[in-house]
């Protein structure tokens, strides 16, 4: 073969085997569903299609990269709400939530509502006036007296106080000598031992010391104070001495699992002891850990379980053979919904696919209405510059007083209004079925 024959066939060899690396990743067996942050970190070298044979688990492309999770992009919780941004009076609040997975959410990952803390901000009080000196505290020596001042001049406002002290305090001289008593310091700190560690089996310990003085305070001369009593030395066995130690040194390395998946990839561990030989008498611990982590490839894809679907809208209310609309007779309707999303011998959803229920048709019949109360306020409407947030008051339909549990053919059946009715509402501000109350959301941060 020719020489320049070889040099194609090693430079496609080279291509061949950078395209088969282009594609591995940093596998990680966790991802975080409030931050969509990777964890439990697997190992690298790993192909992308193999770390996603289960959908849990997410990968990076290197060590810097953003983590990605192998599952279809879906929103991830709302965080919690972030502190009102105001101490007093009205400000806002917002909160934030993380698309997670292959591809893109639909929606908003930021919201924002009103909050306040309290309804009136603090105001500084004045001072009133200092009260007359107290009596000095002692009859001898050097004391103590004492003045204080009121916070109402004026008064604080909405939890507020006073800059500065309440009281005041000063030494006031008896210019009568107190004798002074002798009292002892505190013990200073215990000595050395007289050995560093003790034969094992002696029952013979080293000795430790320590001291003080009678200076808290000296005794007086004139007027003549007591001396300290007791003694000035204190002694104790070092009977927590350790006998001399051994350093402990590692057994060999001991297989400890087999791979902790059956389909994805996961891991195998191996445990080693610390008894060639044990430490002991304070002896140090091995240096290094107990276990360590191997990856392990099965090549299998995992079990992807099924998801439900959003239930369909009821159907309309009916009977066999007869007319029930605006009727007191109760007829049937059902809705449906999907099991979608099940792979690789995962699990059937849960639950019924099907439902039914018993109904009246109140489609487009008259009935009489009532206002309801306003609703919670709303979000506001923009997360930066101007902003607002409404409520609202629904015509509500005064149902007729049919009965709510009738009897089937096997048991007994709860029965629902079903349907739109016409209804109407005295007017407010011109509307007989909806009105709506609008405010300014207040501190809202500009774009």
């Amino acid at each position: 073969m020719q020489p320049l024959s070889l040099l194609l066939l090693a430079t496609v060899g080279i291509l061949l085997t950078l395209r088969a690396n282009a594609d591995d990743v940093l596998c990680f067996a966790e991802v975080n569903e409030e931050t969509g942050q990777c964890g439990d970190y697997l190992g690298d070298g790993v192909p992308e299609q193999d770390c996603c044979l289960n959908i849990k688990y997410g990968f990076k492309r290197d060590s810097k990269s953003a983590c990605q999770a192998c599952r279809p992009a879906k929103w991830g919780p709302w965080g919690e709400w972030s502190p009102c941004t105001v101490s007093c009076m009205e400000g806002i609040q917002q909160r934030r939530r993380v698309c997670i997975g292959q591809g893109n959410c639909a929606g908003q990952d930021l919201e924002i509502r009103s909050c306040s803390l309290q309804d009136c901000c603090p105001r500084q009080g004045g001072w009133s006036e200092w009260a007359s000196w107290s009596q000095c505290s002692v009859t001898c020596g050097i004391g103590q007296r004492q003045r204080t001042r009121q916070c109402d001049n004026p008064p604080p406002l909405c939890g507020s106080g006073c800059s500065g002290v309440q009281q005041q305090t000063e030494d006031c001289n008896t210019l009568t000598v107190c004798p002074t008593h002798g009292s002892w310091g505190n013990w200073g700190a215990w000595g050395k031992c007289s050995s560093s560690c003790t034969i094992e089996g002696s029952g013979i310990f080293p000795v430790q010391s320590r001291f003080r003085l009678c200076n808290d305070p000296l005794p007086s001369t004139k007027p003549l104070g007591r001396p300290c009593e007791g003694s000035d030395r204190d002694t104790r066995d070092c009977s927590s001495v350790p006998f001399c130690p051994v350093h402990g040194g590692w057994g060999s390395w001991q297989k400890d699992s087999e791979c902790s998946v059956t389909c994805g990839v996961g891991r195998t561990t191996e445990k080693r002891s610390c008894d060639n030989p044990a430490p002991r008498y304070g002896g140090k611990p091995c240096d290094g850990p107990p276990n360590r982590q191997n990856i392990c490839n099965t090549k299998k894809p995992c079990p992807v379980n099924g998801e439900w679907t959003e239930w369909e809208p009821w159907s309309p209310c009916s009977r066999l053979t007869e007319e029930i609309n605006c009727l007191n007779k109760a007829g049937n309707q059902k809705r449906t919904r999907e099991c979608v999303g099940t792979s690789h011998d995962g699990e059937w959803c849960p639950g019924d696919y099907r439902q039914s229920r018993g109904c009246y048709d109140m489609e487009k019949c008259f009935l009489k209405g009532s206002w309801s109360e306003w609703s919670e306020w709303g979000l506001c409407s923009a997360t930066c510059g101007h902003s607002e947030k409404s409520r609202f008051r629904e015509c509500v339909p005064k149902y007729p007083d049919w009965p709510l549990i009738v009897d089937g053919a096997i048991k007994a059946v709860e029965v629902v209004f079903s349907g739109t009715p016409r209804t109407r509402c005295q007017a407010i501000d011109g509307q007989t079925l909806k009105v709506e109350e609008k405010t300014e959301c207040k501190n809202v941060p500009s774009c």
